[in-house]
């Protein structure tokens, strides 16, 4: 045999056995050297001069095991294995086909599955990290996602999976929703504070639901202050550290149980027959879910649970507020929708006032002024704003008084028509040999007196004398 199959132990010895053979070593010395009493050694010398370096080799090697399972079992275990869970990995595949009665170990039946060829070893290239240790405290920190998947394999409408995972514990929480929104995170939030409470920290991704792009505005500037999110306006509100992850790696914990769940949830769903979001949420809170978290749940550091009571107005922290100004006639403008504040607020002058509407999830919306809901109305449409339109003359934007305006009677405000008719008829008297002033109404009326008992003398001239 050739001392490439031996092992690193029979390679020492057979060093030892040729220094024995050229008579440079005794036996009790040979014996000394392998470790070994002086009979086995005489044995072990009797068979490499016997068999030569083959006698070295462990006589066990190259036979099957004891142990070994029928071959008969293993050809049951594969044709089972590539009839129902072809995709499965040996690990979830084991606890399967044990299920059904066929016990046979993962590392064995990935022996198997690799000799028959059904199984491949994906191996992916790794780049550096740097381990952090785990959270000493139950709700010190709570890690959430959103995983994207496939989950009915085309049976039904692709779907997202929220996840929750304590750091210290790797206590899992899941639920499916239509899309990963801000909608869904509150869901989630107020989902994992009814189980166990308020959490210290949170730790999201950069998803645009937890991080803002805009650019701060000025009043944000002065008070140093970051743009937040609907989300993070809530734990702020709530007192929830809201923890930004710079890569998916930094939150591994949550996208390692991801891969779980793609991974088994996927499975478990087709062998259920589930096709649709609402079992299949049903079986996650029934059945996946306790039985991960009895399996993969670990003792925290210390024993201390640090989650916080929910606050009372928690449906009211978890909405959607924005800013709005009223308007002069005490309406509001909010997504296209028009509501007009009620008059029993009229002593605190909010024309012009910045006021919050808040619309909840149940759809209800409120308009807040100071921590005030005021009574408000949604309108059917636009309010119609009526404003007089002015009655142009001319080029030049003027208001043409009323015919019975009483300053016409004084002959002020009257416009060029009127000029232009009392000069045409003091032509026409003048020519007739009349004069004008005995041919019209005087423009003015008689001596005014003063209130000290003095007379105003009016000027009865007109101004048809004058450009006359």
């Amino acid at each position: 045999m050739e001392t490439l199959l031996m092992s690193q132990k029979e390679r020492k010895r057979l060093v030892v056995m040729e220094q024995l053979k050229s008579r440079r070593m005794t036996l009790v010395q040979a014996a000394e050297v392998m470790a070994v009493s002086y009979r086995q050694a005489r044995r072990i010398w009797q068979r490499y001069d016997k068999l030569g370096d083959e006698g070295l080799v462990h006589r066990s090697r190259g036979r099957p095991s004891g142990r070994r399972k029928p071959e008969k079992e293993r050809a049951r275990v594969l044709v089972r294995y590539a009839q129902r869970y072809g995709d499965f990995g040996p690990t979830l595949a084991a606890e399967k086909l044990s299920d059904e009665g066929l016990k046979v170990d993962h590392e064995t039946l990935r022996r198997w599955l690799l000799a028959a060829g059904q199984w491949t070893v994906r191996r992916r290239r790794q780049q550096h990290r740097q381990w952090r240790e785990r959270k000493g405290c139950f709700g010190q920190m709570v890690q959430l996602d959103g995983s994207h998947h496939d989950w009915f394999e085309g049976r039904a409408e692709r779907a997202v999976l929220m996840v929750m995972i304590d750091d210290a514990t790797s206590q899992t929480y899941a639920q499916f929703f239509e899309q990963e929104t801000t909608r869904a995170s509150f869901e989630m939030v107020e989902q994992w504070g009814r189980r166990y409470g308020l959490a210290q920290s949170l730790y999201v991704d950069r998803d645009s639901i937890y991080r803002c792009e805009r650019v701060a505005t000025v009043q944000e500037q002065l008070a140093g202050e970051e743009p937040q999110t609907q989300f993070g306006r809530a734990m702020k509100q709530l007192g929830v550290e809201l923890i930004l992850a710079n890569s998916p790696q930094a939150k591994g914990r949550v996208e390692r149980r991801n891969a779980v769940f793609q991974d088994r949830l996927v499975k478990e769903l087709r062998l259920a027959g589930i096709n649709e979001v609402s079992a299949a949420n049903e079986f996650l809170r029934k059945k996946f879910l306790p039985q991960m978290n009895r399996r993969w749940t670990v003792k925290p550091a210390s024993e201390a649970d640090v989650h916080r009571p929910l606050p009372q107005q928690l449906d009211v922290i978890l909405s959607w507020e924005q800013e709005r100004v009223v308007q002069r006639d005490w309406t509001v403008l909010c997504d296209g929708q028009w509501y007009q504040i009620d008059k029993g607020h009229e002593s605190l002058s909010l024309a012009g006032r910045t006021v919050i509407v808040r619309t909840r999830r149940s759809g209800k919306v409120e308009v807040v002024y100071r921590s005030q809901v005021l009574r408000a109305k949604a309108l059917p449409g636009k309010p119609e704003r009526k404003r007089p339109e002015p009655r142009r003359v001319g080029r030049v934007g003027l208001f043409k008084p009323e015919p019975t305006h009483p300053w016409r009677e004084f002959g002020v405000a009257t416009g060029k028509q009127y000029w232009r008719g009392r000069r045409a008829a003091g032509r026409a008297a003048r020519h007739a040999g009349e004069g004008l002033r005995s041919a019209s109404a005087p423009l003015r009326p008689p001596s005014v007196p003063h209130r000290h008992g003095k007379t105003n003398e009016v000027s009865t001239r007109t101004k048809g004398d004058i450009f006359s």
